[in-house]
């Protein structure tokens, strides 16, 4: 049983990376941009859930909503005010934009919410933890309820970028910038909905995070979305179905590490993993290869 508490527990916190991984893979695979800040808006969402609930006494799913809304405006100005202009720019200076914006969010999360550690509550923290096998396996209800959200917004992101309009748009604008502006998509605003997407789901992986590692501070979005990255590259990064399957396997390696080997060792056996993968496989588990006319 203490293999099956290990993997439950690998799959809770799997879940997590994923959806923060699912943001990364959508605004890099059409917007062709590593956004490094998105760490940052995760810690962000989980701020405003929790201040929704103890300064303004909001039930916990309402601070949910609020914190994806919020997240959602923040993505949105991201965009605007520190990649938009750069759109036609080297990824260097993108990427060092990126980085820029992650320590201005970190800081100014210092100066409004100051240093000192918060101490989130569970969202599921009326709900008791289920019991199987007599007793012998627990699964906690953050575990469960994030594997859950996690399939379910896999699942409606695929619906919506195959189905939906806007989606379609979206897979346009990252097969061709050029051609989808052509043929009359509004290349900026789609984007923009892609970064506003993102950031709803970092609020959503924020407080999710948060519930099952209740400790939160401006520093708690830097090593999960460092992370998920990871998941995304290993994953294929550009592909939905990738960037959750790499977020779980990353989330089960990370688990089993700590439990079998080592906590000190378990970041580096994690990253450890996903360099061996990317050498056998550089394009990651469900990665595909461009090939580009010369």
């Amino acid at each position: 049983m203490t293999f099956l508490t290990y993997l439950t527990s690998g799959l809770g916190l799997g879940s997590v990376y994923a959806i923060i991984a699912l943001g990364y893979t959508m605004v890099y695979g059409i917007a062709k941009m590593l956004n490094f800040a998105h760490g940052d808006v995760i810690m962000v969402g989980a701020y405003i859930a929790f201040y929704s609930t103890s300064s303004f006494g909001l039930p916990a799913w309402l601070s949910v909503i609020v914190a994806m809304a919020f997240c959602t405006l923040l993505g949105i100005i991201i965009e605007r005010l520190a990649y938009k202009p750069l759109r036609g720019a080297t990824s260097l200076a993108v990427l060092i934009t990126a980085i820029g914006v992650s320590y201005f969010l970190q800081n100014a999360a210092l100066l409004a919410w100051g240093s000192a550690p918060k101490v989130f509550t569970s969202l599921f923290a009326k709900i008791e933890s289920f019991k199987f096998f007599d007793g012998q396996l627990v699964i906690s209800p953050e575990t469960i309820f994030t594997v859950l959200a996690c399939i379910i917004i896999m699942l409606v992101l695929t619906f919506f970028t195959a189905k939906t309009k806007m989606g379609k748009s979206m897979r346009a604008v990252s097969e061709d910038n050029g051609a989808a502006q052509l043929m009359g998509i509004n290349v900026n605003s789609t984007i923009s909905m892609t970064f506003a997407i993102g950031s709803a789901l970092a609020a959503v992986a924020g407080v999710l995070l948060c519930s099952s590692y209740p400790t939160l501070m401006p520093t708690t979005g830097a090593m999960p979305g460092i992370k998920a990255f990871t998941a995304a590259v290993f994953g294929g990064i550009g592909s939905i179905p990738g960037a959750m399957i790499g977020g779980l396997v990353l989330g089960i390696i990370e688990i089993f590490a700590r439990a079998y080997v080592s906590t000190e060792l378990s970041d580096a056996i994690v990253f450890g993993v996903l360099i061996i993968v990317l050498l056998v496989k550089p394009t990651g588990l469900l990665g595909k290869k461009i090939h580009e006319k010369v």
